[in-house]
């Protein structure tokens, strides 16, 4: 007999009508604006759906909106205009019943610096209702699975920035909510501790877990998201599977590497007027990178390269990546701005506390 369920991110071939109610995340019209933006939107009329027990991932540039998004769903900013539900539960006229559902982490978190690591879990535990017993075996088990065993009992201001991280990961899980928010997780993390946390959101999503991503890493969003929301300059612009959004830029990619790399904006100016496309570059080793929507557009771009006297050494044509898709779509790459809800850039450190104070 097939068995599947009516929510679940990936079906079994079978389309469901899918209620607000049964919407892990539902978002429309979302809209922030700064005092002293100048009447610039940092979240600008975006809709958003996260079905249970999916990976859903949130791409931008620095300063699209992604993490103003986020808080603004987890209950640390107020919602300027539109609706937002979390499992059916309005997160502006129910934000006490809001944080019951959810599990928080990113550049805000905090963990008190005068406790070791072993106390804060606990504290974690206590606060989200766990007995002391069980609180106290999480917190065992929580500093095994973040590589943290050796370092329990010591203070926080002992830590290093990357074991900081790993105990705000933790600590985010340590009531297993239904709904996870990841604000950009694994930043500043070693590419052995990013991989046991992917592991990790594998194992919540396995366990029931829905988890809404922040990432500016794109081969994470690549490898744990189930879908893909493309915010930029406040807008989502582009949603879909990461096949989808490669599709979306050409079947395929030419990656040119020039002889004289000194000559390489030159060459994606060219390439651009040639196929009408942003070529992407990567001034280090003289590459450039351009979608394709026809076979016979290497050709032209060979031929243009040629008549204006500009070398390549090395012809390839490849697969889109995310990568390339995301600067089709941004025109940016990911690290070019700052979000104003992540840093103090574009409001002081008091609108700031006064917003938060005003979602409470």
């Amino acid at each position: 007999m097939l068995h599947c369920a009516p929510v679940a991110p990936r079906g079994c071939g079978v389309e469901w009508e899918v209620t607000v109610s049964d919407l892990a995340v539902h978002a429309r019209g979302l809209v922030k604006e700064f005092k002293g933006s100048g009447g610039v939107r940092a979240v600008d009329a975006v809709d958003l759906e996260v079905r249970p027990g999916e990976v859903f991932g949130v791409l931008g540039p620095n300063g699209a909106g992604k993490t103003t998004m986020l808080r603004m769903l987890a209950t640390l900013l107020r919602i300027d205009d539109g609706e937002a539900t979390i499992f059916g539960v309005d997160v502006k006229r129910s934000p006490h019943q809001v944080r019951q559902l959810i599990g928080v982490t990113g550049q805000y978190a905090s963990v008190d610096e005068k406790l070791t690591a072993r106390e804060n879990l606990r504290l974690f535990g206590r606060i989200h209702g766990l007995s002391s017993k069980r609180a106290g075996a999480t917190a065992v088990d929580l500093l095994g699975r973040f590589d943290l065993e050796d370092a329990a009992d010591r203070t926080i201001a002992q830590f290093s920035g990357g074991m900081r991280r790993r105990l705000d990961l933790a600590a985010s899980l340590i009531s297993q909510p239904p709904l996870i928010f990841l604000d950009e997780p694994t930043t500043g993390l070693d590419p052995r501790t990013r991989g046991q946390m992917w592991d990790t959101v594998r194992d919540l999503v396995r366990t029931g877990s829905t988890i809404l991503l922040t990432t500016q890493y794109l081969d994470e969003a690549d490898q744990l998201a189930d879908r893909i929301a493309v915010i930029d300059r406040g807008r989502k612009v582009a949603e879909g599977t990461s096949g989808e959004l490669k599709a979306s830029v050409g079947n395929s990619t030419l990656a040119l590497r020039l002889a004289d790399p000194d000559r390489l904006d030159e060459a994606a100016r060219l390439v651009a007027r040639t196929v009408g496309r942003t070529a992407g570059r990567t001034p280090e080793s003289g590459r450039l990178t351009v979608p394709l929507d026809r076979a016979d557009e290497a050709a032209d771009v060979l031929i243009a390269l040629r008549e204006t006297e500009i070398g390549v050494v090395q012809v390839s044509v490849e697969e889109p990546t995310l990568d390339e898709a995301f600067l089709a779509l941004t025109g940016e790459h990911a690290h070019d701005k700052d979000d104003p809800g992540r840093s103090n850039s574009s409001m002081s450190e008091t609108d700031l506390t006064n917003e938060m104070e005003a979602s409470r």
